[in-house]
């Protein structure tokens, strides 16, 4: 017996793998991460460069590049991502006017924009200019009648369709992930999981151009959640750049995490709220540092996008405002109402609409996506032009909506009856007398709120971009501003009633409509995201108005109170669900009592636990068990008589270090014998090389034993990020517990289909 190590003179070729080859450390598509195996390897790249850094002076300078290479990715990040931001909003603007008519002077000039150079416009007709022209009027030069009404009403209808035939086209060919909101996958990527592709350039190019043709096509969606997916695909982009985080999926993530936040503060314009949405919405780790720069990277884009100010306004969103009028007790009960209005349709939105996508998964209706996504642009069209308020731009309708009537005002909402010896500052009108055009518009808001309903239902999760913040938010607004009018004419005509006697006299501007249109838009968007302290803080970023912030949170703890009774889920927990991804929700509680044992495999009757030996494998038992199996990884143990447990190798490993120790070191064949052993076995005169495969073998996995309660297992896979963790009895190996088994059993044990999850 001979030691393998003298043989030859070829010790030093055996530790080949003390040098990393390529791709290792990296993960297969649809897999999940190992948060602590990417933790301990950037503190062994820190120590490394720290203690480099002491050699010299140019190491030194690369100590501190590497240090301040996460704040130049989120200042990249900041600057793309509000940039794009600018320019969606500004061709959203004019490709949503493109659909009523054009400008002659300049035909890139949006309505606003168009009449805005205009030396003819007149106070009352601002929306009205020679340069300005519907197609009627260019086309058959009518503007008035029924053969005008007819031909704009068949031009609408031909935009609408032109826009979202060219936007599922492109997404269908060039990025089919770029589908979506892409908040569900988002959170998903953030709690480790692997889906190559979803954040790149491909996906970041033809989510922003579908993004812009969806918009404006009519469709009953936003731009808020796409935008996240966009500012999360620039953070992936940027990350690539530095091997700091190219090269660590946990660092990467901590990127991604910064991105999310940068993407609501341009959807927003509320950098504070983007930074809370990352934290309370989508991130599954998120450290202190992260949490500065994710500070960092929103006020860079939201400050980008100001520079640009694509509204005209100095302002970073379309429906900013500003109220003059306090809010009194009494009105907390129709703001509470409002709460419980956003639950219901919260829980009704989730429910019809994930049993409409699960339709659409298990039917022959998925196979159409581009012919549904022209019916439903169809119907919306059609149904959407007689009515003033669904014809124009959903983010347009809010802003409407926010409004206060001031005496400037030219809206149908705004149509109240003016008492001519009135005498008052233009910001103190007093409450009036409902005319006309308010009761016509309320007819009207009505039935846009009932189509608002039942088209988002049917639009959010097609195979194009789509957003939920902007709908839900239209949904809110209308039955905020409608009961604002009501009890604004309530207080008007009842002034003596007990609840309006103390606060609301004759005379006086007591109630504000437009303040109940945003306290519902920000209860129906806690509905359907549960979301609450960045909601309100989002909704008040909006308004300006710190004053306003407890009708804000009484609605929206209302709405997740109501919303919570009937389903824990928000919407894009629910489509993480029925995507069958592996994400293993902090906010869910596991109380059953069972254990380790019964959730291990291999199970009772099961064949026994597929494992490497530490020394007496060959090359070929190893890739005949790769190949027989399907497996991540694999425990090692002593022998296969003893079972004590040494550590784990992974799959993907084990592939690429077989395959580079054929390429690069002579002797390596089929029967040379495998060890992870520090020091070579034994082996008998003229045996082929064996292979030390000890640099990928993992010696510190994660153990419970048999008789952990499984309410500490998934506490343990949720706050470390396990991949798996491996069962023993008395350091003897008994079975192992994947994150997907986890999900499994959670699933089972709150009867639902196990089966559902599908990827590792």
């Amino acid at each position: 017996m001979v030691n393998a190590g003298d043989m030859n003179g070829s010790g030093n070729l055996m530790d080949f793998l003390d040098e990393p080859f390529p791709d290792v450390g990296t993960y297969e598509d649809f897999h999940t991460i190992d948060w602590l195996r990417e933790k301990s390897r950037d503190t062994d790249r820190h120590r490394k460069i720290t203690s480099k850094s002491k050699e010299s002076i140019w190491e030194f300078i690369k100590s501190l590049l590497d240090a301040w290479s996460g704040w130049v990715v989120m200042l990249l990040i900041g600057l793309l991502a509000g940039t794009l931001a600018g320019v969606i909003d500004l061709a959203v603007d004019w490709m949503t006017d493109l659909k009523e008519g054009v400008c002659l002077s300049a035909f890139w000039y949006s309505h606003e924009q168009c009449c805005w150079t205009s030396n003819e416009t007149t106070f009352d007709d601002r929306d009205k200019c020679p340069q300005w022209q519907k197609w009627s009027e260019l086309l058959v030069s009518q503007s008035e009648g029924a053969s005008a009404y007819i031909l704009n009403y068949f031009l609408y209808i031909m935009w609408a369709l032109c826009f979202a035939f060219l936007a599922v086209s492109l997404v269908r060919v060039f990025a089919p992930y770029a589908c979506g909101s892409g908040i569900p996958e988002i959170k998903t990527i953030l709690s480790g999981f692997i889906i190559r592709g979803y954040l790149g350039k491909w996906t970041l190019l033809i989510k922003t151009v579908t993004l812009v043709l969806v918009v404006s096509s009519g469709l009953s969606l936003g731009k808020e959640g796409p935008l996240v997916h966009v500012a999360c695909c620039c953070g992936n982009f940027f990350s690539s750049l530095f091997s700091k985080y190219s090269k660590n999926e946990g660092k990467r993530r901590e990127v991604l995490s910064a991105a999310a936040a940068a993407g609501v503060s341009v959807a927003f314009g509320a950098p504070i709220g983007g930074v809370l949405f990352s934290l309370e919405e989508v991130s599954y780790y998120f450290p202190l540092k992260t949490l500065w720069r994710s500070f960092f990277a929103a006020l860079v884009a939201a400050f980008t996008l100001r520079s640009i100010n694509p509204f005209g306004n100095s302002r970073l969103v379309l429906f900013y405002v500003e109220y003059h009028t306090p809010w009194y007790m009494a009105e907390l009960f129709p703001f509470i109402l409002l709460g419980v209005f956003g639950g219901l349709w919260g829980t009704l939105f989730i429910r019809c609409n994930i049993a409409w996508c699960r339709r659409r998964k298990t039917t022959r209706l998925g196979k159409y996506p581009v012919l549904e996504v022209i019916l439903i642009t169809a119907i919306t069209a059609i149904i959407a032009y007689p009515n003033p308020y669904t014809r124009r731009s959903t983010s347009e309708l809010i802003s409407e909506l926010f409004n206060d009537c001031g005496a400037l005002e030219s809206s149908q909402l705004c149509d109240y009856i003016n008492d001519p010896n009135m005498t008052r500052p233009v910001d103190d009108i007093p409450d009036r007398p409902a005319g006309p055009g308010v009761y016509s518009a309320m007819w009207q808001l009505a039935l846009a709120l009932v189509f608002k309903i039942v088209i988002t239902i049917f639009t959010f999760g097609m195979k194009i971009p789509s957003g939920l913040f902007i709908p839900s938010m239209a949904v809110g607004a209308m039955a905020g501003r409608m009961v604002g009018i009501g009890v604004e004419q309530l207080a008007y005509h009842h002034h003596d009633w007990i609840i309006f006697r103390n606060w609301c006299r004759p005379g006086a501007d007591c109630v504000t409509p437009g303040l109940y249109a945003m306290v519902g838009a920000a209860a129906c968007l806690g509905g359907v995201t549960r979301m609450t302290v960045s909601l309100v803080v989002i909704m008040f970023e909006l308004t300006g108005g710190l004053e306003y912030i407890v009708p804000l949170m009484a609605a929206a703890v209302t709405s997740k109170w109501v919303a919570d009774a009937f389903g824990k889920e928000g919407i894009y927990e629910a489509h993480i669900h029925l995507n069958g991804y592996p994400f293993l929700d902090v906010k869910d509680e596991f109380t059953h009592r069972t254990l380790a044992t019964d959730v291990m495999r291999p199970r009772r009757g099961e064949a026994p636990l597929s494992v490497l030996t530490q020394d007496s494998m060959t090359v070929e038992d190893v890739e005949t068990l790769i190949k027989e199996t399907d497996y991540n990884g694999f425990p090692v143990v002593v022998s296969k008589d003893s079972e004590r447990l040494i550590g784990f190798a992974q799959r993907r490993e084990l592939i690429l270090a077989i395959k580079n120790a054929r390429q690069r070191q002579d002797g390596v064949v089929s029967n040379s014998i495998v060890y992870f052993t520090e020091d070579p076995p034994e082996l008998p005169p003229n045996s082929p090389h064996p292979l030390k495969l000890r640099r990928i073998l993992n010696l510190s996995p994660f153990t419970v034993t048999d008789h952990t309660p499984m309410e500490t297992v998934v506490d343990i896979f949720r706050k470390l990020g396990l991949r798996q963790c491996l069962v023993t009895r008395s350091g003897r190996l008994l079975g192992i517990i994947t994150k997907k088994d986890v999900l499994r059993h959670m699933a089972q044990m709150a009867n639902q289909d196990p089966e559902s999850i599908m990827f590792n």
